[in-house]
């Protein structure tokens, strides 16, 4: 591929982009420090990134990753310290000056950030649109070029809400991308993307760079991700840089914090045999030959999965392939268009809804993000199915709710609010208010999405330490490769719509299917 050597930045076309000189660091941060009330997050922070290289900075959530982006951009104001950008010192530029230099800069949030009511196209288009003297016309030709660029096209007319979470996250960084700015801050880019759609993503920044010189400040969380695009990455603790260097110099490391951060360089391969099954006992839950339709997308295509009792079986494939709608069936939400779906022994496609809701009393849900009531303590969050049931006693409620919380060690949180308790915790305390129906199923959707390393193998724990003292069916949805060798014991690979290959984690690493190895290996980290 030819590099531009230098593109103009369509918004500020007559200024010469900032030099890349290793002497010259396009952004630095020189004894930054950031506190909310008593809370001191960025504590004497020193910081410099350098002109055409990608830097990632990486650290356990809540770290102050988010912040310390936002204060290289201007949003977060400072209680000591000087950042400066392009030479210039943030603290000491007015207002207008502040929002020229911006235009020089872009950034792709964690969660899109899109306009509901714009098409694709026009997002895309909006900074040319609304801050240069480019013509409609010309602007939304660039537009479409960049969605072609970046597997998009199709799309131009859509709304984002007509889009999955990969397409929404590809048409916010062509966004950033259209106006050739010289630095794009990435806050965790590949959040919630499967496998092979975070390479798409890692491609389209490598692309950038090499076209056009992008300066790239990336949050990460994504080792694998991290180990292909990073030109130097930096380790976030307790509110100052402990590390700098490349990424095999932070795998050498021997810091405490980096080694528990990272963990074993390898997935893990489950060891654990799946609970015996009890004689003429059959699947918890099986569909046979189901198909399901949307107009011309075939959805389905003949899906046979049986899915054993007392054991952990995970679904993963990319975004797209069938897994929302395949346990959107299981649940008696959908219906397929031909086959059968059996939970528990019974074939729920025929049943009317109080039939389903029966049956869906013996689920547990675990959200993504938790989805807890905000306005109920830990406590109150538990017992709130229990109370809304109306079939046990205040006090028998009050008793399971406490048996609950002592075997998931929530005793010391049980009567803090959700706000007051980190990620991590919500999810255990969305366990337990799954649980405490007594389910004999329970389904996790994405749970270890927007986890650090660390937080994905608490999660982890936290799933299989739930199967253990409860012997319960789980059935997780997720796109973490890694997590799922570590705690499933049966993994199905979906791959449009159809059924790739299933087994053991060690039957699914020796599978010789092309798009499985393939799956495996995006997730990899070197």
């Amino acid at each position: 591929m030819v590099s531009q050597a230098d593109p103009h930045n369509l918004l500020v076309p007559d200024l010469p982009r900032w030099p890349l000189a290793s002497d010259r660091p396009v952004i630095e941060l020189v004894d930054v420090s950031v506190a909310f009330g008593a809370k001191q997050v960025l504590k004497g922070l020193d910081l410099r990134i350098e002109a055409g290289k990608t830097t990632v900075i990486m650290g356990r959530s809540g770290s102050g990753k988010s912040v310390l982006l936002k204060t290289m951009i201007g949003l977060q104001r400072i209680d000591r310290g000087r950042v400066l950008a392009f030479g210039q010192e943030l603290a000491r530029l007015s207002a207008v000056d502040l929002l020229e230099l911006r235009k020089r800069m872009a950034m792709v949030f964690q969660n899109y950030a899109l306009f509901d009511g714009m098409s694709v196209a026009e997002n895309v288009s909006f900074s040319l649109l609304e801050s240069s003297h480019m013509k409609h016309a010309a602007a939304m030709g660039l537009s479409h070029d960049l969605l072609a660029l970046l597997g998009l096209s199709g799309t131009e007319l859509l709304l984002p809400g007509e889009l999955s979470g990969g397409m929404k996250k590809r048409v916010s960084l062509a966004r950033a991308l259209i106006a050739n700015p010289e630095v794009v801050l990435f806050d965790e880019p590949t959040t919630g993307l499967d496998p092979l759609m975070v390479e798409k993503v890692d491609d389209m920044i490598l692309l950038a760079k090499e076209r056009y010189q992008l300066t790239s400040v990336i949050i990460s969380h994504d080792v694998a991700s991290v180990s292909r695009i990073a030109d130097r990455v930096a380790f976030l603790h307790d509110g100052a840089i402990i590390f700098q260097g490349t990424y095999p110099e932070l795998c050498a490391s021997t810091l405490p914090p980096i080694l528990a951060f990272l963990g074993s360089p390898e997935p893990v391969v489950a060891a654990r045999v799946a609970a015996p099954r009890v004689a003429h006992q059959g699947p918890a839950v099986e569909l046979v030959g189901v198909c399901k339709r949307f107009g011309d997308h075939e959805v389905l295509r003949g899906i046979d999965l049986a899915i054993e009792p007392r054991s952990i079986t995970a679904l993963i494939g990319a975004s797209g392939s069938g897994k929302s709608v395949l346990i959107k069936h299981v649940m008696g939400l959908l219906k397929p268009d031909r086959g059968e779906v059996r939970v528990f022994g019974r074939d729920i496609v025929p049943m009317n809804e109080r039939e389903l809701t029966e049956v869906r009393r013996q689920f547990g849900l675990v959200f993504q993000h938790a989805a807890l009531l905000d306005w109920l303590s830990v406590a109150g969050n538990i017992a709130f199915p229990l109370e809304e049931d109306r079939v046990l006693s205040k006090v028998a409620i009050k008793q399971r709710v406490h048996e609950i919380i002592e075997r998931l060690g929530l005793t010391e949180i049980m009567h803090r609010m959700p706000g007051e308790i980190s990620a991590g915790q919500r999810k255990r305390v969305g366990l337990a208010r799954a649980i405490a129906r007594k389910p004999a199923l329970i389904i996790y959707d994405e749970p270890t999405t927007g986890q650090d390393p660390v937080g994905t193998r608490d999660i982890d724990d936290m799933i299989q330490e739930a199967q253990r003292q409860f012997e319960i069916t789980s059935i997780v949805v997720s796109h973490d490769m890694q997590s799922t060798f570590r705690i499933a014991d049966r993994i199905a690979v979906l791959q449009d719509g159809a059924i790739a290959a299933i087994g053991t984690p060690s039957e699914i690493r020796a599978s010789t299917n092309a798009y499985v190895q393939r799956f495996i290996h995006a997730a990899h980290r070197d």
